[in-house]
């Protein structure tokens, strides 16, 4: 079985292949001829690091340099890069259905794909929605609950977002963000969006009562927020009491409640999703990211049965004119498929309780140093932030940057945030190479 895999991808630390400088130059000059990156200015920031390989939580450049990829490359590839058991079960699909259409045809990987993930979701999700990525499944979640009400005949074209949320770089994902340094350009085209304070359990009567009185004009159509994580705000952490009561609310006011967990699902806070924590459930779930492990791009929007029947109609025009050429494509479906049998593994389990109390016994550590303002820990993911005060993408987040690098560890700092979400298979030496990495960099700040 698959189980056997984990500890073997642990173990690779050198790079059997290029070790060529000069090679690994002309990839970067010839990425510079012709690519744009994202979430980069291309003319303080010119240049790119070549990587040929990964393996397990290590990436590798072409002069052979390992990094431990302590970020999961985005929250990804959390059983490991090229995980054996998943690359093997999309091989297998690979040879019998590569893509098909998914408008009016279907096929037994979706299926099974459904059947494994709809007993993982709180219990009132019902129906999946395929498309490709993080934006897009907010993206679709927007357009489910905009249209729920219309096809009901309701006025509503207001939606909530917390302060500082995040959902994406589409326009609609794009507007119920609340982080301007992603937005500026765009804010005027934008659709309509009202913010809320992130909830906590004190002082909540006055912004309760404040968001009933908001709530009593009947135009909000629905709330998105990510569940006790907001990844992009520097892992900001609040509590599900809290929220739970703000949700309450909302099933009050028939606001439909989406919640978008792709970076908080499958696993990454303790539980398989965020909203398992919180006692009102969600009507919609966005869901990316670690979905397909890292390996090909897709992604999910999850809906109750009542959200789905104000689409079901005689009218064809109430139908979710909504689709993507590569919608449930058969080999990512091949590939989440694998990734939820790993979850469940007793294997990977364990391995998320470990990594949870190497986390707490690291922040008990980081908390009484002078150069740490705070840390916390939820789950799998660890974030400390810097007692100073920095750009989101200025010069010293730069030089932290690099300090990671140096020392073989691929973190991304999040303006004065420095945060790790590494893949479940890490071993605990490992782990300790990213502490020590992140203990080095507050003597140099």
């Amino acid at each position: 079985m698959f189980f056997g895999i984990i500890p073997h991808l642990c173990k690779i630390d050198k790079l059997n292949g290029p070790t060529d400088l000069t090679h690994s130059k002309k990839i970067a000059e010839r990425d510079k001829k012709y690519l744009w990156h994202p979430l980069t200015q291309h003319k303080l920031h010119p240049n790119t690091l070549a990587i040929a390989r990964a393996k397990g939580v290590f990436l590798y450049d072409e002069a052979g340099n390992a990094y431990i990829d302590g970020i999961s490359s985005w929250y990804t590839a959390v059983y490991g890069h090229c995980n054996q058991f998943i690359l093997d079960e999309v091989k297998k699909q690979m040879g019998t259905l590569d893509q098909v259409v998914f408008s009016g045809f279907t096929h037994e990987p979706a299926v099974k794909l459904a059947e494994a993930l709809i007993p993982l979701l709180p219990y009132n999700q019902e129906k999946l929605f395929f498309s490709d990525n993080g934006s897009t499944a907010t993206e679709v979640g927007i357009k489910m609950a905009l249209q729920y009400h219309f096809n009901k005949g309701a006025k509503r074209n207001v939606i909530l977002a917390l302060e500082e949320g995040f959902h994406g770089d589409t326009f609609g994902a794009m507007s119920v963000s609340g982080l301007s340094v992603y937005n500026g350009p765009f804010e005027e085209h934008l659709i309509a969006v009202e913010r809320i304070s992130i909830p906590s359990n004190e002082e909540l009567d006055e912004p309760l009562q404040k968001l009933e009185k908001r709530l009593q004009k009947g135009d909000v159509a629905a709330f998105i927020y990510e569940p006790l994580v907001q990844g992009a705000a520097a892992m900001k952490m609040h509590d599900p009491k809290g929220l739970c009561q703000v949700l309450r609310l909302m099933k009050k006011y028939e606001v439909l409640m989406v919640a978008d967990e792709v970076m908080t699902g499958f696993g990454k806070t303790g539980t398989h999703f965020a909203s398992d924590q919180i006692t009102i459930k969600p009507d919609i779930i966005c869901l990316s990211k670690a979905l397909t492990a890292g390996l090909v791009p897709m992604a999910i929007t999850s809906c109750t049965k009542y959200v789905y029947d104000a689409f079901y109609s005689d009218e064809m025009s109430k139908g979710l004119f909504h689709g993507h050429t590569y919608t449930a494509n058969p080999l990512a479906c091949a590939a989440a498929l694998s990734g939820i049998t790993l979850l469940q593994s007793e294997a990977i389990q364990e391995q998320l309780k470990q990594i949870n109390q190497w986390h707490r016994d690291f922040a008990m550590e980081m908390k009484e140093h002078p150069r740490v303002q705070a840390t916390r820990v939820l789950g799998v993911i660890f974030a400390l932030d810097l007692n100073l005060e920095m750009e989101r993408y200025g010069n010293l987040r730069d030089k932290l940057y690099k300090h990671f690098m140096d020392n073989g560890v691929f973190l991304r700092p999040l303006g004065n945030t420095i945060y790790i979400l590494a893949p479940y298979i890490i071993t605990k030496a490992q782990m300790m190479r990213i502490y020590d990495a992140i203990r080095s960099s507050l003597e140099m700040v």
